[in-house]
């Protein structure tokens, strides 16, 4: 055993004892061999801080501490025992407990780990990139070298500080050269994977996605940057590949992983291997596809009006889809189906954006041989759900939020998921359908998370650089708080937000994708994110927007480790996050509620009202509250936006409360996402279904759902709509689809019902409300007709057109808002069940209006409303209302304006909309 930083003597020690692989190993039916099985069973619970130091937060700098390697990972440690079977012991000096001496930026970036031992060490980088590629132990030993404490240590900071110039790297992944027609250059194929701690690497080539290798190339590490090279000297475009890592893995040994590409940019079926391809090959390319023109509907973030749709779910129930096509990406390429027509109809009336649920090559959906189980049972039946419980994870769907690879299509959409071209060519295809219908395109991506890590076999990032990653906790093990059990990024590591980054760059680039909506983009770094939005203006002369969750919680909670991408830190950013202070008044209650406050929690336009007649206090409190949150929402959650507040107070909305923050939190409306309904938890109907009077009529069920897609759309910022909100969509009662298979996520493009009573939802998250559900599922009163359907759809697309006419309802910054913004009937005399707004137009030629008066009038009853402001002016209601085939025919007859007074008369239960013409 050596104790010495001199790099020849270690060098000399750590030649690599796994045997050189063949071809053979490439068709090995496991995922990966065992070369040599540690013994050694231990947390990480140290931190490789930099190249310089190591930190052991909570252990007293007392004895000595010394880091112990074995390139075999053969290590021998017992407590009160020397170590044995260590090829090599490097010493460390000055132990202290005080991290004075770390850089700032260290210090920063390991702030949440507290005080420990500070330890330092002399290896040269040379020395040390060698050394971690082997079993690592620190140990603290007492003065006789016997172990006290021992511990694996985290290795992600000094990764970064080795490697900080592979993030400048640009062609990770696998490069296709073809042959110049005069020779002068010549076909090749060249494979690059960053794996620094691995001992060895070769590529296994395969000519389909289900033959034998038939080739396997080792691959040579470049040490500047810790990416392993080879190349083939011909185009081996169609063919498949993957890797051999040899790799120490904590606690597991030293293994040779069989495993995909980081950066596969397509796979064969369930993505057993890589495919090999230039995205630029024009084989690749739907006709047209270079040419076609991308909708430019959107000049600022505000104007998008934003559909949110799961490409299964948006044809595998229309049977004017051909058979092939349904649940597929070709079936957008269908303009005369039903659901493209609907798609259509409401690009028409003013939807700008399409944001598809994830279509990233996803784990947890066969891309072969799923299956669509036969469901039946009555309204409230237990039948239903415990089919799908017994086939979910084989059947066809899921919401997708389960990342295998980032940059490959997922191919249980594809008509044809064993062929790696299939997959790119068709989501081109619907991505230029979209276009061609006036669609822009968005893409939901998830990269806070993957569906697996460590050695699991769906795991990729772990295997091929295990421990780096990742998010570790201070026991090493990989943080799980966005999504159990799956594992979270660390995107403040270097390569992995290099990886998020590059990635997006890539849909972009390669499939024209218009926006991102960031899956719970808290937990990244708004730094990383900023890069990106830059990113993308540099390579596409044009804006791509970007939006995402911006919840706090977890282990980045409150900046614990960088500024998050959260609501509350991304001011100045023009990143929009979603708002949930207006949605939660809106709808009542939160995603949380338990039984009694699933019906008990009421929102503004869903029984509040009524539930304070009996309860003065209440209407002077709670319902008065609720709807200066709904103005809160309404006025675009600018923090510095001044009205009157419930109370009789004038504030800003950054100094109202909403539970522990302020409600209004961002400095610009670009910053803001507006919706009342998306994928996550209870449809608005289903909400509704449990929260209004079974009393209710069928008509007023659908003007509620009216009432809160009224708000979101008249709300200034970003407008977010779940698709099927506007027909009424039910899931029958399920509060949390995401593996609840087609029948409880369909849509009915036909408009002959929603779906509501068919059948009790999935007994895992929703079993504690079956007694509350079972009555409302069999209960015909809440189930809507087709004319009610039908009435939500066309009011629905009025509110889009009354959106659409005016720049008012889509102000681009918080000035324009302070200016242009007024809400009349506010304080504590105001009439609780109406919102009344005004948006000033003078000046704004884009305003089209001199003037706009709204109302959202929440009551069952006609209401008339007094503002003695506009008496003696001239508004009428808008022309949308006037149009022959209104969706809420009332609206024409009833809604008045009385000049003399000032006042207005409110159907109720409506959104209306008077205009004042210059």
């Amino acid at each position: 055993m050596a104790d010495t930083a001199d790099s020849a003597q270690i060098n000399a020690k750590t030649t690599p004892l796994t045997s050189i692989s063949d071809v053979q190993d490439c068709d090995h039916p496991s995922h990966q061999t065992i070369l040599n099985k540690t013994s050694i069973q231990s947390d990480a619970r140290a931190y490789w801080l930099n190249r310089d130091f190591i930190q052991w937060p909570g252990k007293d700098p007392k004895g000595t501490f010394a880091l112990y390697a074995s390139a075999s990972g053969k290590l021998r440690i017992q407590k009160g025992l020397p170590v044995s079977d260590a090829d090599l012991r490097i010493s460390t000096t000055t132990p202290t407990a005080t991290t004075t001496a770390l850089p700032t930026d260290i210090r920063q970036r390991y702030k949440f780990i507290g005080e420990g031992a500070l330890l330092r060490h002399s290896l040269s980088a040379q020395t040390l990139a060698n050394v971690l590629t082997q079993q690592l132990i620190l140990v603290q030993e007492n003065e006789r070298g016997e172990v006290i404490d021992f511990t694996y240590v985290q290795i992600a900071g000094v990764i970064d500080d080795l490697y900080q110039t592979v993030t400048e790297e640009t062609k990770l992944g696998v490069t296709v050269t073809a042959s110049s027609a005069d020779g002068s250059v010549r076909a090749s194929t060249n494979f690059r994977l960053w794996a620094p701690t691995a001992q060895h690497v070769s590529a296994c080539i395969y000519k389909t996605g289900a033959s034998h290798a038939n080739a396997l190339l080792p691959m040579t590490l470049d040490k500047r940057t810790g990416i392993w090279a080879s190349a083939i000297n011909k185009d081996v475009s169609g063919s498949y590949y993957r890797y051999l890592v040899d790799v120490f893995v904590p606690g597991a040994g030293l293994i040779r992983n069989r495993v995909t590409d980081p950066y596969s940019i397509s796979l064969t079926s369930d993505s057993r291997r890589s495919y090999i391809a230039d995205l630029q090959n024009a084989t690749l390319k739907p006709a047209g596809w270079d040419q076609h023109n991308i909708p430019e509907r959107v000049k600022n973030p505000t104007d998008m009006a934003i559909y949110e749709l799961h490409v299964r779910d948006f044809s595998i129930n229309d049977k004017t889809v051909r058979p092939a096509y349904r649940g597929k990406y070709l079936a957008f390429t269908e303009p005369a189906s039903a659901g493209m027509r609907h798609l259509q109809a409401l690009s028409e009336a003013g939807i700008t954006d399409i944001h598809l649920l994830p279509i990233f090559d996803i784990a947890t959906i066969p891309e072969r041989h799923c299956v669509s189980p036969d469901v039946s049972g009555g309204a409230d039946s237990l039948r239903q759900q415990a089919t799908i419980n017994a086939r979910a994870g084989k059947d066809c769907f899921n919401w997708g939020y389960d990342p295998y690879h980032y940059n490959a299509p997922e191919g249980s959409y594809a008509s044809n998921a064993d062929d790696g071209a299939t997959r790119i060519l068709e989501l081109r295809k619907m991505v230029m359908a979209l276009h061609q219908a006036g669609l822009r395109v968005g893409m939901d991506v998830v990269y806070n998370h993957t569906a697996f890590a460590g050695q699991h076999p769906q795991s990729v990032l772990d295997r091929i650089v295990p421990g780096y990653y990742h998010r570790l906790n201070a026991r090493g093990k990989v943080e799980d708080s966005t999504c159990q059990p799956c594992g979270n990024t660390a995107t403040e590591n270097r390569m992995m937000a290099k990886l998020m980054s590059d990635s997006v760059r890539l849909w972009a680039r390669e499939y024209k994708m218009d926006s991102f909506r960031f899956d719970l983009m808290g937990h990244q770094p708004r730094a990383v994110m900023e890069e990106i939005k830059a990113a993308l203006q540099t390579d596409n002369g044009r804006e791509i927007q970007l939006i995402g969750e911006g919840w706090n919680f977890g282990e980045v909670a409150n900046g614990a480790r960088f500024i998050q991408a959260s609501q509350l830190a991304l001011n100045g950013s023009q990143i929009g996050t979603f708002s949930d202070r207006a949605r939660d008044a809106i709808r009542g209650g939160g995603h949380g509620d338990n039984a009694a406050a699933i019906v008990q929690n009421k929102g503004y336009i869903n029984g509040l009202l009524e539930a304070a007649d009996a309860s003065p206090a209440l209407l002077n409190n709670t319902v008065q509250r609720s709807a200066d949150m709904v103005r809160v929402g309404l006025a675009g959650s600018i923090a510095n936006y001044v009205m009157q507040t419930a109370d009789g107070q004038t504030k800003k909305l950054s100094e109202i409360a909403y539970n522990d923050q302020p409600a209004g939190y961002v400095s610009s409306p670009a910053e803001v996402v507006n919706y009342v309904e998306n994928h996550d938890n209870h449809t608005l109907f289903d909400i509704n279904a449990f929260r209004l009077p079974l009393a209710t009529t069928h008509e007023d069920r659908a003007r509620v759902q009216i009432l809160g897609l009224g708000l979101t759309a008249f709300s200034q910022g970003i407008a977010y709509f779940h698709a099927g909100s506007d027909i009424l969509r039910s899931k029958s009662l399920d509060g949390n689809s995401y593996n609840s298979g087609d029948w409880f996520n369909r849509l009915d493009w036909t408009y002959q019902q929603n779906y509501f009573g068919t059948g009790l939802p999935p007994e895992k998250d929703n079993a504690r409300f079956y007694p509350i559900m079972r009555p409302l599922l069999a209960d015909q009163r809440i189930k809507p007709r087709p004319q009610d359907i039908a009435m939500s759809r066309d009011a629905f697309r009025d509110l889009l057109r009354i959106r659409s006419s005016s720049a008012l309802f889509r102000l681009s910054s918080s000035a324009d808002i302070q200016q242009r913004l007024r809400f009349f009937n506010t304080g504590p005399e105001q009439n609780p069940a109406v919102i009344a707004a005004h948006l000033n137009g003078e000046n704004l030629s884009t305003a089209h209006f001199k003037a706009v008066m709204y109302f959202i009038n929440v009551s069952q009853q006609e209401q008339r409303l007094v503002i003695p402001e506009q008496q003696g002016r001239h508004f009428q209601l808008h022309p949308v209302h006037l149009m022959h085939g209104a969706g809420d025919q009332r609206i024409a007859n009833e809604a008045h304006f009385i000049s003399e007074s000032g006042g207005f008369i409110l159907p109720a239960l409506s959104v209306v909309c008077f205009v004042e013409v210059n």
